[in-house]
């Protein structure tokens, strides 16, 4: 997941994990697990749907923030 891409929407809609949280009907602390992948949470497909009506998201953006796998700079080392 790409957390800084959502945090920055959140950002722009004048979100934090606790209106966000209150809108999916969820803990403010399970949204902060959800986005920084604590023990493999992540958002259900009905919440990924109402962030997509929410934040007015593309399925582009859909793609980049719920699926996009991030690499650290310590794998893209040992790519080789």
């Amino acid at each position: 997941m790409n957390t800084k891409l959502l945090r920055s929407k959140m950002v722009l809609f004048e979100d934090n994990n606790n209106t966000l949280g209150e809108f999916l009907n969820i803990a403010y602390q399970t949204v902060s697990t959800k986005i920084n992948n604590t023990n493999g949470a992540e958002f259900t497909q009905g919440e990924i749907m109402k962030m997509k009506k929410r934040y007015e998201l593309t399925p582009d953006e859909i793609d980049k923030i719920f699926f996009d796998k991030e690499v650290s700079k310590k794998d893209t080392k040992n790519a080789d």
